[in-house]
C-alpha cells in the first residue's frame, strides 16, 4: 500500500516513478504537471488537491529526486489556499519561478521567528530561488523577491536537496498573509516525502535479506532481522495513514480562512510520525544492509540523510506531540468516517428504516429480529447473513450505532465456519440457536505444547463405531466453565505431515470425559481455563469439513479471530480514555504532555489505518498489510495506555485492573512475535523458518 488508495491514486504513483526513474529534472517535473497537482486550474495547475500531491511526493521520494521541487510545491500550496497571488502560483506551477521557504531559525527546530529582525533563518530551497516565503510575527508570512533578502548557502546532511540560511534586508510595508498555514502544510509535505523515504529503505531491507546468506541460510530467515524489517514496515504504514488523514483535512478545509482545531489535530499527528519514520525505517535499512550500507557509495546514507533533513525541517516532533495532547485534552476529536458514493443514499434509506423499525421493539423481540433477519453478522450469506456487500456493512454499521446487536464472542469465530464448511444439518442445528445466544461457544484449539504453533497440536481422536473418541488437554480456552459447545481440532491421521491429518468438531462441553479447570490470571479473573478431554466421543455428524481437513477449516475461524481482536483494543485502552485521566489530572510536566501526545497520534494513525481497509475493500482493493499492520499496533497500543495511564494514576483501581489485564493483549490471539512474522514472510516475501 502506499499513501494513496484509489486505483487514479496507485496509477498517479507508477506514472510518477516513470517519471522519476529517467532522472527527471525540474523542468521535466514541470513538463508533466507534478507542480501543479494541488493548484486550481486557474493557476494552471491540475485541480487536485493536497493528497494527489502527497501520493507523487512520496514516489519522487523514493527516487530520491532533489531540486528546488518540494519548496517550491509547499510555496504555492500556502499561496493558493491564501488568495490574491494567482500570477505567482502560476509561476511556480509551470516551472519558470522557484521558491524557498523559511521554516526554522538557522541551526535551531523551534517555530520560526519573525524575519525582519535581522536573525537568520533557516529555509528549504536554493539561495538563487526567485520567491522567499517568510515569517514575519504574529503568525503572519511576507513572500518576498530575492531582492529583498540575502541568502547564503546552508550545511545540511542531505546532498541532494538545497537549503540557504535567509536574513530580510527591507522588512516588508505591509503583512501580505495572514495565519497561513506555512508550517502545517509543510508538515504533512515533509511527511509524505519521509514516507517515500520510508518505502525504499523497507523494500531495500527486504530484498537483501533475502538473498544474503550468514549461517548457510538467508539472513531474512533470522528472527531479528525478519523482525527488524517487519517493524520498519508497521512504522511506514502508521505513518501514511497519518499523512494520508492529514492531507484529507487540510483538502477538506481548502476553502476555509484558517485551519479548524480538527485539522490541526491530524496535520499534528503527521508531525509526530511522519517525518520520524523515515529516520527509523532509514536507520534499521543501514543496520540489516550491514557493512555495505554504511559505506558512501551504497545510497543508503543518501536516504538517511534525507529522512534526517525532513524532520529537521518539518519541526522535533515533541512540540508537535505536545499540541496533540492540548488539543486532545480540549476534546477535539478527529472523524473517521468513510466518503461514500452515491448509491449509498438508496442503500442509507433502506436501512435507516429497518433501524428504526427496530428501534421500536421491545429489547426481547428486537433481539429476536436481530438474528432471524441476519443483522449479528450481516456480511454471512442469507439466511445467515444478509449478503452485504462491504458498502452496505458500512452503512449497516453507523446506521445501528446505538442498537446494541448481540456480541456473540466466540460464536462470531465459529459460525463463518459452520456457514462455510459445515453441513446443512449442522447449520440448522447450531446456527439459529447462536444468534439467539442459546448456544455459548468456546475455543479448542491451544494446547499446553502448541500454542502458536498450533499445527502441533498433540489431541488425538481416534475412529470409534459411529464417530470419534478424542482424548487431550487444551488450556487458555475462553469461558469454557460456561460454554455449550466447543470448536475443537484434534489429531485424526498422526502419520501424515503436521498441517494434515488435523479435523475440525464440535464438542458438547456436557459430554462424559469433558473435565473444565478454570485458571486464574494475573488481574484476579477467571477467564481462561484447562480443558482435559478423556476418551469423549463425538458423532461422525459433529465433523466440520472433510476428516484430515480440519487445519482449512481452522483458518478460516483464526482468520475472524484476527479481524476479531483487531477492531478492539479491549476495555479502557483507548486513547480518548487516556485524554479523559489527563484532563482531570494537574498540569503535566513537558515530558509527560509529549509522551500523550505520542500515544495520542498512534492511537488516531490507527483508526485511521482501520478507514483506510474499509476505503480498500470498499473499492474492491487489497488492504495490503494494513489489516495486519493494526492489529499490531492496537495490541501493542492498549498495554502502553494502560500503562502510561496507571503511572499517572497509580492508585486508581481502574488502572491498575487494566494495567494487568492489557499485559494479556500482546499474547491472546496470535503473539506480536508471530505477528511481526506472518509481516515479515506475507506483506515483504521473507523466507519463512524453516
Amino acid at each position: 500500500m502506499s499513501i494513496g488508495l484509489s486505483e487514479e491514486h496507485r496509477a498517479l504513483a507508477r506514472s510518477v516513478h516513470g517519471i522519476a526513474g529517467r532522472d527527471a529534472g525540474h523542468p521535466a517535473l514541470a513538463a508533466q504537471g507534478l507542480l501543479g497537482l494541488h493548484l486550481p486550474e486557474r493557476c494552471g495547475g491540475q485541480g487536485y488537491g493536497l493528497l494527489e500531491l502527497c501520493v507523487a511526493l512520496e514516489a519522487l521520494a523514493e527516487r530520491r529526486t532533489g531540486g528546488p521541487y518540494l519548496a517550491s510545491v509547499v510555496a504555492s500550496a500556502v499561496l493558493a489556499r491564501s488568495g490574491g497571488h494567482d500570477d505567482v502560483v502560476a509561476a511556480l506551477a509551470d516551472g519558470s519561478r522557484t521558491a524557498a521557504v523559511a521554516l526554522h531559525p538557522a541551526g535551531e527546530t523551534a517555530s520560526p521567528a519573525p524575519a525582519a529582525g535581522g536573525e537568520a533563518l533557516l529555509a528549504l530551497g536554493a539561495v538563487d530561488a526567485d520567491y522567499f516565503l517568510m515569517p514575519v510575527g504574529g503568525g503572519s508570512w511576507a513572500l518576498l523577491g530575492r531582492d529583498a533578502v540575502t541568502a547564503a548557502p546552508a550545511g545540511g546532511v542531505d546532498l541532494d536537496r538545497a537549503l540557504c540560511s535567509v536574513t530580510v534586508e527591507r522588512p516588508p510595508a505591509e503583512t501580505v498573509l495572514r495565519d497561513a498555514p506555512v508550517r502545517e502544510i509543510a508538515a504533512v509535505l515533509l511527511g509524505a516525502d519521509a514516507c517515500g523515504v520510508a518505502a525504499w529503505a523497507v523494500a531495500t531491507a527486504a530484498e537483501y535479506a533475502k538473498v544474503r546468506e550468514q549461517f548457510g541460510r538467508p539472513i531474512g530467515q533470522f528472527q531479528a532481522v525478519k523482525h527488524r524489517v517487519a517493524a520498519a514496515l508497521v512504522a511506514l504504514e502508521q505513518a501514511r495513514a497519518a499523512v494520508w488523514d492529514a492531507a484529507r483535512a487540510l483538502d477538506a478545509t481548502q476553502d476555509r480562512p484558517s485551519l479548524d482545531d480538527e485539522t490541526h489535530l491530524a496535520v499534528a499527528v503527521a508531525g509526530v510520525l511522519g517525518p520520524d519514520a523515515g529516520v527509523r525505517c532509514a536507520a534499521d535499512a543501514i543496520q540489516v544492509l550491514g557493512g555495505i550500507g554504511y559505506t558512501f557509495e551504497h545510497d543508503a546514507h543518501r536516504y538517511y540523510r534525507r529522512a534526517l533533513s525532513d524532520r529537521m525541517l518539518a519541526g522535533d516532533p515533541g512540540p508537535w506531540a505536545e499540541q496533540v495532547t492540548g488539543l486532545a485534552v480540549a476534546g477535539v476529536r478527529r472523524a473517521m468516517e468513510p466518503d461514500l458514493p452515491e448509491e449509498a443514499a438508496a442503500v442509507r434509506d433502506a436501512v435507516r428504516a429497518e433501524a428504526e423499525s427496530l428501534r421500536a421493539e421491545e429489547p426481547e423481540a428486537r433481539k429476536a429480529r436481530f438474528a432471524r433477519e441476519g443483522w449479528i453478522m450481516p456480511y454471512l450469506p442469507k439466511p445467515w447473513g444478509r449478503g452485504a456487500s462491504p458498502l452496505e456493512q458500512v452503512i449497516i454499521h453507523q446506521e445501528f450505532r446505538g442498537l446494541k446487536r448481540p456480541n456473540l464472542g466466540i460464536g462470531a469465530w465459529a459460525v463463518p465456519s459452520i456457514v462455510t464448511y459445515g453441513t446443512p444439518e449442522q447449520q440448522e442445528r447450531f446456527l439459529p440457536k447462536t444468534f439467539a445466544r442459546e448456544i455459548v461457544w468456546c475455543q479448542l484449539f491451544s494446547e499446553p505444547g502448541a500454542g502458536s504453533d498450533l499445527a502441533g497440536l498433540t489431541t488425538k481422536a481416534v475412529r470409534v463405531e459411529g464417530g470419534w473418541s478424542l482424548t487431550g488437554q487444551k488450556i487458555w480456552t475462553s469461558l469454557a466453565q460456561y460454554a455449550h459447545w466447543g470448536i475443537c481440532l484434534a489429531r485424526t491421521s498422526p502419520d501424515r505431515p503436521k498441517h494434515d491429518g488435523i479435523t475440525y468438531f464440535l464438542v458438547d462441553m456436557s459430554s462424559p470425559g469433558v473435565t473444565v479447570r478454570p485458571l486464574k490470571e494475573i488481574n484476579g479473573d477467571e477467564i481462561f481455563n484447562e480443558v482435559f478431554l478423556d476418551d469423549v466421543f463425538v458423532p461422525d455428524d459433529l465433523v466440520v469439513g472433510e476428516v484430515d481437513q480440519g487445519w482449512r477449516v481452522a483458518r478460516d475461524t483464526l482468520s475472524h479471530e484476527r479481524v476479531a481482536l483487531g477492531d478492539s483494543w479491549g476495555p479502557g485502552s483507548q486513547h480518548t480514555d487516556m485524554a479523559g485521566l489527563v484532563a482531570r489530572l494537574p498540569a503535566l510536566g513537558q515530558a509527560r504532555r509529549e509522551q500523550a501526545g505520542r500515544l495520542w497520534a498512534e492511537g488516531q494513525a490507527i483508526s485511521a489505518l482501520g478507514l483506510r481497509v474499509t476505503l480498500s475493500k470498499l473499492s474492491g482493493g487489497d488492504a495490503g498489510a494494513a489489516a495486519s499492520v493494526r492489529k499490531l499496533l492496537g495490541m501493542r497500543h492498549s498495554q502502553a495506555i494502560s500503562e502510561f495511564c496507571w503511572s499517572l494514576a497509580p492508585g486508581d483501581p481502574y488502572w491498575s485492573r487494566m494495567i494487568l489485564t492489557t499485559r494479556a493483549f500482546t499474547i491472546g490471539g496470535g503473539t506480536t512475535e508471530v505477528q511481526l512474522n506472518i509481516i515479515g514472510e506475507r506483506a515483504l516475501g521473507l523466507p519463512r523458518d524453516p
